[in-house]
């Protein structure tokens, strides 16, 4: 996949010239850059008719597929305390000194998918279960909510762009902004769903390039 990048606090800076972070920052590129487009078609249309409207679900898990093989911690907690588990309170990946997190989600939680690399990464009164130095937020371009069949809900790379400079001061940490690009080959329709009354199902349409 390709994708375009926004830093806030030197992230990109930090990322491309900072010895610590070179290899890291290396496998994040290499997890994304080796999801095919043809990889992502293959993975949707197996799912038959329980595959959704979008291609969210197939790119978080070929996401994950390629973090976990490189030994990255899946859905980590950020906190050690029991009553801070759950969604709300963990990542879905860290490793090391970077945390990630994929935000596919509802445009309203925008802020608080900023904020949770922010948490993993300051001190904290509550004990934390990883610290980290920066994080990495993984969101779809606006080209990509529509071409991929995405909820025109969600929050997408210019909208977490556009949260940035409000939040500025409680953004103390550097965070990295990757839009995920359209395919180039396919765009996804959505269609009835034969198996589910009155609900609706993405199907590939491919592009003759």
């Amino acid at each position: 996949m390709e994708y375009r990048m926004y830093s806030h606090r030197y992230a990109a800076a930090i990322l491309n010239t900072d010895r610590e972070f070179a290899d890291i920052w290396l496998e994040v590129q290499e997890v994304i850059h080796s999801i095919t487009e043809e990889q992502i078609i293959n993975s949707f249309e197996a799912k038959g008719y329980r595959r959704g409207k979008s291609i969210s679900t197939t790119i978080n898990e070929l996401l994950k597929v390629g973090f976990i093989a490189r030994g990255w911690r899946s859905e980590s907690p950020i906190f050690q305390n029991p009553d801070y588990t759950g969604d709300t309170w963990r990542l879905d990946f860290a490793k090391d000194n970077i945390s990630i997190e994929v935000a596919f989600n509802h445009g309203t939680v925008i802020a608080w998918n900023l904020l949770k690399p922010v948490l993993a990464s300051e001190l904290n009164h509550v004990q934390k279960a990883i610290q980290t130095k920066l994080g990495i937020i993984i969101c779809v371009t606006e080209e990509m909510k529509v071409a991929g069949g995405f909820d025109g809900a969600i929050g997408t790379y210019e909208k977490f762009i556009e949260y940035l400079p409000p939040l500025n001061n409680q953004l103390s940490v550097p965070l990295l902004i990757i839009g995920l690009e359209a395919p180039q080959s396919f765009s996804i329709t959505h269609v009835p769903n034969p198996q589910k009354a009155n609900s609706k199902m993405g199907i590939v349409e491919r592009i003759l390039i």
